[in-house]
């Protein structure tokens, strides 16, 4: 017998057991990015073994969508904060004007003595706003409101008492009403005069972004700070009253990974959960491991944003955070899924899903001559690192000066549909790189037509391809590649919309058969 040879064999078999059980255990590992999609703006909590997390959506409707996750890693919408922020001109898309990257900004989430607080800020109606319900799940939410908009808030009950701290860079504190009907007299104090400092005086944008938290006695402040030629960066100051003095100390510059706070798991172990600006797909979620030193929290791995977790494994975003729509609805369904939000707050006289079943109709009720002035485009997150949005639609009811079809939305947007021009229809692809002009027109000589978008993130790539169909079966490409880019006026990652607007006529109307998204690769 050739023992050596034995041995040789054994060291193999062994050696495939043990890549067969770390390749076991990277599977049901999770990783970073936590959520490769647009969900900036984190605030999170734990009650008892359930987690949940409001999120950023701006000048969506509706608003301040709130999420729920049984491990930490996978999350699903389960409602939002509001339907509408507020009626005025700017949200309403009314008499010109408009509210892109506004509406209502970074949220703070509470649960206290039973009862769960949302509080959020806008610009777009000048108050600070507070929702509150005892059903986080189910709701309903009580709206609270005051003037002024606090800029990025954080809520806090302490000693019988409610505070709001905010700021940027000069961070304050104030007391509100028991009843959150606005803020006692007298209470406002600054709480840290520079925030900032710990990055230096160099600075692009100052601490702001706060979240506090206790532990052991102690609070915890968070902000972000950005110095000049660095990187996003988690400062956290820490004090023994909540009224202070604060030290402060810079807690992770690793990847830009920043804003957020803490968060811990019944088992006691700890995580920072914070966002990175990724591109055109948006900012999007990271988690960090946190050990406490010297009581303080230290964020990551030697320093680092480690790319696997000791969590479950991630699972699609699907259906989740986004889905796909056959607008099928049975008695006791939702009209739309919490996947939606209209673009603006929408008119609901001209959106139905119930006057053609299994159908989403979009019709015209005034004249629109810009896309992004438009009413009522419906839309949805695209998801990283790739994904296609895919419909199919029914034009017959268009009117002459009418445009259809589906959009990726964001300042430098695509659009790919049905224009009624005349006597006639033409599919159109229009990409805004500045002019906004039509690349391409295709007569059309049927009435049921499908577009797919095509989005790569992958590495920042952040091109969109555009692609029809007369059969549902063979597609054609059309109208070239789009380098989409996040831009701050709209402050928000690409979203698919669904669209139907009038430049000429109103009266008109197209129906939606079905949205498709995929997160696999589609050409």
């Amino acid at each position: 017998m050739d023992i050596s040879n034995n041995t040789y064999h054994i060291k193999i078999w062994l050696l495939g057991i043990c890549l067969c059980a770390l390749q076991g255990v990277a599977q049901n590992t999770a990783s970073n990015p936590l959520i490769y999609a647009d969900v900036p703006d984190m605030a999170i909590i734990r009650v008892d073994s359930t987690y949940y997390m409001s999120s950023t959506t701006m000048h969506m409707s509706p608003g301040v969508p709130i999420m729920k996750s049984n491990n930490l890693t996978n999350w699903k919408l389960i409602g939002y904060a509001y339907d509408r922020l507020v009626d005025n001109d700017a949200m309403n898309l009314e008499n010109g004007q408009q509210t892109y990257g506004k509406g209502s900004w970074a949220s703070s989430l509470r649960f206290h003595k039973g009862t769960y607080y949302l509080s959020t800020f806008s610009a777009t109606s000048g108050k600070t706003h507070i929702y509150t319900t005892r059903d986080i799940e189910n709701g309903p939410w009580e709206k609270h409101e005051f003037a002024p908009s606090y800029h990025d808030h954080t809520l806090f009950f302490e000693d019988g008492k409610i505070y709001m701290i905010w700021g940027a860079g000069e961070i304050s504190i104030v007391e509100l009403e028991d009843d959150l009907s606005g803020v006692k007299e007298d209470t406002q104090q600054v709480l840290i005069e520079n925030a900032t400092k710990p990055i230096g005086a160099s600075v692009l944008l100052p601490a702001e972004g706060s979240q506090l938290f206790k532990h052991k006695g102690k609070f915890y402040l968070f902000n972000i700070a950005w110095p000049r030629n660095g990187m996003r960066t988690v400062i956290i100051h820490r004090a023994d009253r909540i009224t202070g003095p604060y030290e402060g100390r810079i807690a992770l510059q690793d990847k830009g990974v920043a804003q957020g706070g803490l968060i811990d798991t019944p088992s006691g172990d700890w995580y920072a959960y914070l966002f990175q600006d990724s591109g055109a797909v948006g900012r999007i979620p990271y988690l960090v491991p946190v050990k406490w030193v010297n009581d303080w929290p230290v964020l990551g791995k030697n320093g680092k944003v480690p790319k696997e977790l000791n969590l479950p494994k991630n699972e699609s975003l699907i259906p989740g955070i986004v889905n796909s729509d056959q607008f099928e609805r049975k008695s006791g369904d939702a009209m739309l899924p919490l996947v939606w939000q209209f673009n603006h707050n929408p008119n609901n006289n001209l959106w139905s899903v119930s006057e053609r079943p299994g159908y989403l109709r979009l019709k015209t009720g005034r004249i629109d001559t810009l896309f992004t002035q438009a009413k009522n485009t419906l839309t949805q997150r695209t998801i990283g690192p790739e994904s296609s949005g895919t419909i199919k639609v029914d034009v017959a009811n268009m009117r002459s000066g009418d445009f259809a079809g589906l959009a990726i939305l964001q300042q430098k947007f695509g659009q790919i549909g049905v224009s009624f021009e005349g006597s006639k229809k033409y599919i159109f692809i229009r990409k805004n790189e500045g002019d906004g002009t039509f690349i391409s027109k295709i007569e059309l000589k049927q009435d049921v037509v499908y577009f797919k978008i095509r989005c790569d993130f992958k590495k920042r790539t952040d091109k969109a391809y555009f692609y029809y169909s007369l059969d549902g079966k063979n597609w054609q490409s059309i109208g070239g590649v789009l380098q989409m880019q996040y831009t701050l006026p709209h402050f928000m990652g690409y979203r698919f919309g669904l669209f139907n607007y009038a430049t000429e006529n109103v009266g008109g109307y197209v129906d939606f058969d079905y949205f498709k998204i995929s997160d696999k690769p589609s050409y």
